[in-house]
């Protein structure tokens, strides 16, 4: 009865890895494919990675998504520490429900909606859509997620060690940055790759809040996709996976040589 359970689970296991990643492995094959059409295998190619870099609107799209991505997630990660040290260490002040109620939002918030309320608001102030527009509404939305990730690690976090620094003289100011950031700082790291890569995939929101210029790259994918999948489009989403990875594996490394420093650090 345990081996017909064990390769029951083996067997939902490969079909559930099949049905996530088999469509992402069969992309990135294609996207090397000699022909134009996306169904027809007709030899090994990389001409669609030059067109790729030849295509000047897809050039400026991913450049207007990566200067998007990495300022919003930068300040949004700024942001939402602050709003969970106010959350984690402030448990009783005027508004708190009211000021969780607002962070928190987002989270449970159809895209649609927060769009459509960004925009009215953009255009209730005479806010002329563009870059800034599409940077302020992408930072309001992954906020939440960098919140919800600190607040995690805060609510473990030994607070002793915050309290013999001040003890010892320093200021609260100081003991934050020196003793208690960096041992939440993987959690800081992982809300930044988070809020980053949010960015990257948003196509909803940005089609509400962008202007003249501030195309984004899933808009610019969207738009072509509409009429008909070319390799071309194929290789961008290759390079996209391929950054993604990268970075989900430079963090886990990180993560664990901070874990091995850490044990020699206890051990010692």
């Amino acid at each position: 009865m345990a081996g017909t359970w064990g390769r029951f689970n083996v067997v939902a296991l490969a079909l559930g890895f099949a049905f996530l990643y088999l469509p992402i492995v069969l992309l990135v094959i294609y996207s090397f494919n000699e022909s134009r059409l996306v169904t027809v295998w007709a030899g090994f190619s990389t001409k669609w990675y030059v067109a790729m870099l030849n295509n000047r609107g897809l050039m400026d799209a991913a450049w207007v998504t990566a200067r998007v991505a990495f300022l919003s997630a930068t300040v949004a990660t700024v942001l939402g520490t602050m709003a969970a040290v106010a959350l984690t260490r402030y448990t009783r002040f005027r508004g708190r429900l009211l000021f969780s109620g607002i962070v928190f939002a987002p989270l449970v918030m159809p895209e649609v909606i927060t769009g459509l309320s960004l925009l009215l608001l953009f255009v209730a102030i005479n806010f002329d859509r563009g870059f800034a527009t599409v940077t302020i509404a992408h930072i309001t939305f992954s906020m939440c997620f960098v919140a919800v990730v600190v607040q995690s690690r805060l609510i473990t976090f030994d607070r002793s060690l915050e309290e013999a620094a001040l003890d010892l003289g320093a200021t609260p100011v100081k003991a934050f940055f020196q003793v208690t950031l960096p041992v939440i700082l993987p959690a800081v790291i992982a809300g930044w790759m988070l809020a980053f890569t949010l960015s990257l995939d948003d196509l909803v929101i940005a089609s509400f809040t962008s202007g003249p210029g501030a195309t984004t790259l899933p808009m610019k994918i969207y738009s072509q996709v509409r009429l008909g999948v070319t390799p071309e489009i194929n290789a961008v989403s290759t390079v996209l996976i391929a950054i993604v990875t990268v970075g989900v594996v430079v963090a886990s490394l990180a993560n664990k040589r901070q874990d091995v420093l850490r044990q020699r650090e206890a051990a010692e």
